[in-house]
């Protein structure tokens, strides 16, 4: 009799997760997208920069009060979470989305081209959703507009984080998924997994890339203070150069790299992206700076980045007669897909974009803050697709000419939809 009903569980179970995708849902996001489409381009049109995000929040609020939904709004400065409660008891899911733009200047001929002008760190600059977060904030309405007109099936409570701030808030402020995080986000009712997307620029219309564990990289941000002796430039010998000691520093950086990072266990990289030094040709200054990255895939890896960081940089200055000092500050963690979530929730991918349309990806070095809702709880973070088919040499992201096909947005709103379901109903 227990094998019986063993077994009567079992087939419910495979009901409830059908290996097709909910044909309702489907219909629902089709209907929706020429909608879907309207956001983005109007997100396009008016991006906002991290912790900035007022009109992008209110938009987002608006509609989801529109369908009901419980509404959370300035949660870490501008976030919004909606809640929404399903017709039956059970867990609860998070869908996330990040809102903010950055500080490019858009290269296009598009009708709906941002002509937004800020000043951003004394320079005047273009605001630019140069990453594809105007189509995450428009999928992410869509998803809500779907499943609060089937709360029937719902076995338990969604959450839509619009999240601010996932390019790194403003010097001085705090942001991001660790404040959301700090603030709540993930209690009240609890959290149970999380899951997320990236729409690629790089990855064909209408394709998902996943892996599981690590799939980007942890994130650090650094910044070195070089001290000298400032003297004339034709008697070097009269002061200490701290140009000169910068660049013993940048060479020596790179042989952690090269020579003491065991790349086989995962990519690590340092970066140094900005150096600033001297008023005049002929003289030798008395300090410079200079901020870059280390990116790693590999926890082990990166406690050993820091630490060889940490003993080489003053190392290297005292040797050559100078005084360095290093901040370092934590961006992102390793974007990391708990491996049981992902193979459970691989059949859902699969079956929204098709099995030959979900391919197993490399790790990348790019970094992302949904890693630190990843650490919280079992997260699981893919690419969608956005790239023409017939544009094999698509702009990457944070550039002016970054693209993305909206087609592909489609396949988002589906697959977001159908990941919560069959985690709430299995």
């Amino acid at each position: 009799m227990k094998s019986i009903f063993t077994c009567l569980f079992i087939l419910i179970g495979l009901n409830l997760y059908s290996q097709e995708i909910d044909s309702e849902i489907s219909r629902a996001a089709e209907d929706l997208e020429e909608k879907v489409i309207e956001w983005r381009r109007n997100i396009h049109q008016n991006p906002e920069l991290s912790n900035r995000e007022f009109k992008t929040a209110k938009k987002v609020a608006e509609h989801l009060k529109s369908l009901g939904i419980e509404v959370q709004i300035e949660v870490a400065h501008t976030g919004v979470v909606g809640i929404l409660k399903g017709d039956n008891e059970g867990k609860t899911v998070a869908l996330r989305a990040d809102m903010d733009a950055l500080p490019v200047t858009e290269r296009s001929d598009l009708p709906f081209k941002s002509e937004v002008v800020t000043e951003f760190m004394g320079e005047k600059t273009g605001v630019m959703h140069a990453c594809g977060h105007d189509t995450h904030v428009a999928i992410l309405m869509g998803v809500a507009e779907v499943l609060a007109n089937n709360k029937d099936k719902i076995n338990g409570t969604i959450k839509f984080i619009f999240q601010p701030a996932e390019e790194g808030a403003p010097e001085g402020e705090e942001g991001g998924a660790s404040l959301m995080i700090k603030e709540g986000v993930l209690k009240n009712p609890d959290v149970d997994a999380i899951f997320g997307l990236h729409i690629n620029s790089e990855t064909p219309v209408n394709t998902i890339k996943y892996t599981p564990e690590g799939m980007m990289a942890a994130v650090e941000e650094f910044k070195i203070k070089v001290e000298g002796k400032q003297t004339h430039g034709s008697q070097p010998w009269s002061g200490v150069d701290p140009i000169f000691i910068s660049a013993k520093i940048i060479d020596g950086l790179q042989s952690i790299i090269s020579r003491e990072s065991k790349l086989l266990d995962g990519a690590a990289v340092i970066t140094v992206g900005k150096i600033n030094s001297g008023v005049r040709f002929n003289i030798i200054p008395e300090t410079a700076e200079m901020v870059g990255t280390i990116r790693s895939l590999d926890a082990d890896m990166k406690e050993l980045l820091l630490r060889r960081i940490n003993k080489m940089v003053p190392a290297i200055a005292e040797a050559y007669g100078g005084k360095a000092s290093i901040e370092i500050k934590n961006m992102t963690s390793i974007t990391y897909n708990n491996p049981e979530l992902t193979d459970k929730m691989l059949p859902t991918l699969q079956k929204t974009a098709g099995k030959e349309n979900v391919k197993l990806m490399k790790p990348t070095t790019g970094g992302e803050d949904f890693s630190f809702f990843q650490e919280e709880v079992p997260g699981l973070f893919f690419y969608l697709g956005g790239m023409p088919e017939d544009n094999k040499e698509a702009a990457p992201h944070h550039t002016p000419d970054f693209y993305i096909d909206e087609s592909g947005m489609l396949l988002g709103v589906k697959t977001l939809s159908q990941l919560a379901l069959d985690y709430l109903n299995q």
